[in-house]
């Protein structure tokens, strides 16, 4: 797809962030949870202030996809302290590559993938991890794809819905 950019995401961009981020997580997760659930989460994770607050970290990074004025998705990064689970300062985390389902299977995962990427190699991470829901084959298939490993499983609160997110991880260095 022509004409995709990529924007860093800063504070003034809080309410569009707050809008892509609810929209597409609805989108990838709603035909598997509860409305009660969804709506728990969108309400805590995506709020006004949980945002700034992510946005305001020095060790967290937000890019957008954009199609012409438009946001088509984005991607949160996380490295040191900032890390949901690892934490480990030689570690960089996926924690969100999302894209609205109208522009599934036209690259713009890969885009933001590719940045995550690129983002890790100035930060001269030892590797990328992230964690993927179980019941979400296709982006399992896609961080597979991109040479991701499974290394283990942690539970990930929806709601009140605890489920299980497979960790995977890339080696970008040699040990």
């Amino acid at each position: 797809m022509e004409n995709i950019n990529l924007k860093k995401v800063t504070p003034i961009d809080i309410s569009q962030l707050q809008k892509i981020s609810k929209k597409t997580f609805y989108e990838t997760f709603s035909p598997g949870n509860t409305e009660e659930n969804m709506a728990k989460y969108l309400d805590e994770s995506f709020s006004i202030e949980k945002l700034t607050s992510e946005l305001n970290d020095n060790n967290a990074e937000f890019y957008f996809a954009t199609l012409g004025n438009d946001v088509i998705g984005y991607l949160k990064l996380n490295s040191g302290q900032s890390q949901t689970e690892l934490k480990d300062g030689k570690g960089l985390e996926i924690e969100r590559i999302y894209v609205l389902k109208e522009f599934h299977g036209k690259n713009i995962g890969q885009i933001l993938y590719e940045k995550a990427i690129q983002v890790a190699k100035q930060s001269n991470a030892d590797y990328i991890w992230l964690g993927v829901w179980e019941e979400n084959k296709r982006a399992i298939n896609f961080y597979k794809k991109n040479g991701f490993n499974e290394f283990d499983k942690h539970i990930f609160k929806l709601g009140n819905d605890e489920q299980t997110d497979i960790m995977m991880k890339l080696q970008l260095k040699k040990n």
